[in-house]
């Protein structure tokens, strides 16, 4: 079972319904408990981070996450809630990943919307995938680059596209959302 981790974030139907089209049933919680029995747990999501931030302390879900030993995903605004602290907001997040979440230049075109390609691609995530892939983003602020960076994209300059460490993955775009290379990261993911 999958536990898609409940923290009124927007999107997250949309995971569920991708997850059910690979074949998997997922249950959308914030119990502790069942979060814990789960194979893999997700925490995606649209939405602002220091009210999110606040909603996972509200539920104490901030030091909870940092607890999880299942495969552990993160995307979009869950990517950027595993970082250290984002703009947005002025929060401090997780602090899993050591990466600083950043607002893009607003004299760009901003949000970054559309399909981008992802290059230097490492790690469990992108296995069996060629050396640049497609995928979908919808997003004004981006995490910097850092040693635990397993993808990145180039919008105006390099950003982390995808992170890792451990037993915990990260991607700032919507594999939910990518055609078959989405499929192909969720099926990565899943197999774990």
């Amino acid at each position: 079972m999958i536990a898609i981790i409940d923290y009124n974030a927007g999107n997250i139907s949309s995971v569920q319904n991708a997850l059910k089209r690979l074949g998997y049933e997922s249950v959308i919680t914030r119990d502790k408990d069942e979060i814990l029995r789960a194979d893999k747990v997700i925490l995606p999501g649209v939405g602002e981070a220091s009210t999110a931030m606040k909603y996972l302390k509200k539920y104490e879900l901030d030091t909870f996450i940092k607890d999880i030993r299942q495969p552990f995903l993160g995307i979009c605004l869950g990517m950027q809630l595993m970082c250290t602290s984002s703009e947005e907001g002025k929060t401090d997040c997780l602090a899993i990943f050591n990466a600083k979440v950043k607002l893009f230049p607003p004299k760009e075109k901003v949000p970054h919307i559309g399909w981008n390609s992802l290059y230097e691609l490492k790690g469990d995530l992108f296995k069996e995938m060629s050396a640049t892939e497609d995928v979908y983003f919808v997003h004004s602020f981006y995490a910097e680059l850092c040693e635990e960076t397993s993808a990145e994209c180039n919008y105006i300059f390099p950003f982390s596209a995808a992170l890792q460490k451990d037993n915990f993955y990260a991607t700032q775009f919507h594999p939910e959302k990518s055609a078959t290379v989405g499929e192909q990261i969720l099926k990565n993911f899943l197999a774990l």
